[in-house]
């Protein structure tokens, strides 16, 4: 009998517009993984100022990060993967989410801005999600590009994407 190998903990990263949920999902549904969306994690009073236009702060963050840590944390002994939508725009907010578990595989989702503030703004005016497109400049500033993510181009097809995240995914043995 052979041993269930630890499934992959993925954290879908980059600013807001890029694709996160619609990849994770995908991934989710390619894998029968489990699925979280970061942003339905967030405190009411961190929807609240961003969907004023106020950008979050660290301390802002931290709370939320520290949720999703705790998240991790009861996943990872589980044995399906787990994919889950999170800016993790800082190095420092990447490191909370390390210590829940210091394998956590990043993919790191970028386009041109163009497309972003685009995709943003189709969103909101659809009552699709609570971030106006007034803050991507504000996600773009702080986004620390991260050294040790798989970078994935968000303009290209979903399925190509999870065609190219697949081999990073350990699955059950057969």
């Amino acid at each position: 009998m052979h041993a269930h190998p630890k499934p992959n903990i993925l954290i879908l990263m980059g600013v807001s517009g890029c694709g996160k949920t619609t990849l994770g999902r995908a991934l989710a549904e390619a894998t029968d993984g489990t699925f979280l969306d970061g942003d339905d994690v967030h405190s009411e009073s961190n929807r609240r100022k961003m969907e004023s236009g106020t950008a979050l702060d660290d301390e802002d963050r931290r709370e939320w990060l520290e949720s999703i840590a705790r998240f991790i944390t009861h996943q990872k002994d589980g044995t399906k993967p787990v994919f889950i939508a999170c800016s993790a725009l800082k190095q420092s907010y990447r490191e909370i989410l390390l210590s829940a578990d210091p394998e956590i595989i990043f993919l790191f989702l970028t386009t041109d801005p163009d497309i972003l503030r685009q995709r943003i703004t189709e969103r909101h005016q659809s009552g699709g999600h609570f971030m106006p497109p007034s803050l991507l400049d504000s996600q773009l500033a702080t986004l620390e590009i991260p050294a040790d993510a798989m970078e994935l181009d968000a303009s290209e097809p979903v399925a190509e994407l999870v065609r190219r995240v697949w081999p990073r995914i350990r699955r059950e043995p057969v």
